[in-house]
C-alpha cells in the first residue's frame, strides 16, 4: 500500500494480483481509494493489467497516458475535423489525421502561452480566435483600420 495526502484529499493505493474463475490468467489489479479529509466521502477506481511485473505506479502512469491519448483523439475528432474527412487513400488519410493531431497540439500549446488568457479547453482556443478574425473583419468593413495596438489589447 502506498498513499499520499494533498489538497485535502488522501489518496491510497492497493496492489493485489486476482484469478477469475472465468478468465484464464492471473491479473494485476490496482485498486485507488481518495477520501476527502473534510467529508470522508470517499470514490474508488480499479485498473486492471495482465502485465504482473508491473507496480502499481506504472499502471497508473500507463492509465493516464492511455486516457491522455483518447482525450486528444476525442479532441481531434470533434474540434479538429478528424471525423469530418471524406478521404479513402492511405496518403490523404494520414496527413488528415496528422493536420487533425497537430492542431489539437498546437491548441494545448497555445493554452499553455497564454496562461489561460485564451481559456482551458479546445473549444475556449476556437471560439477566442474566432473573436479575434470576427473583429478584425468587422474593422475592416468600417472602411479605417485603427492602429495595431487596439486589435491586440
Amino acid at each position: 500500500m502506498h498513499e499520499t495526502c494533498e489538497d485535502g484529499v488522501l489518496t491510497e493505493y492497493f496492489q493485489i494480483e486476482v484469478r477469475h474463475k472465468k478468465f484464464p490468467d492471473a491479473l494485476n489489479v490496482v485498486i485507488i481509494r481518495k477520501t476527502s479529509v473534510s467529508s470522508g466521502k470517499t470514490a474508488h477506481v480499479i485498473l486492471f493489467s495482465s502485465d504482473l511485473a508491473l507496480g502499481w505506479d506504472k499502471v497508473v502512469d500507463y492509465y493516464r497516458l492511455r486516457f491522455q491519448i483518447e482525450f486528444n483523439f476525442r479532441d481531434a475528432k470533434q474540434y479538429w475535423g478528424l471525423e469530418d474527412f471524406m478521404v479513402v487513400k492511405e496518403a490523404k488519410v494520414r496527413n488528415s489525421a496528422c493536420f487533425s493531431m497537430f492542431m489539437v497540439n498546437m491548441a494545448y500549446a497555445l493554452i499553455a502561452q497564454n496562461d489561460g488568457k485564451v481559456g482551458r479547453s479546445m473549444h475556449d482556443v476556437k471560439v477566442w480566435f474566432l473573436a479575434r478574425k470576427q473583429v478584425q473583419e468587422t474593422l475592416k468593413l468600417c472602411g479605417k483600420m485603427p492602429n495595431v495596438f487596439l486589435l491586440t489589447n
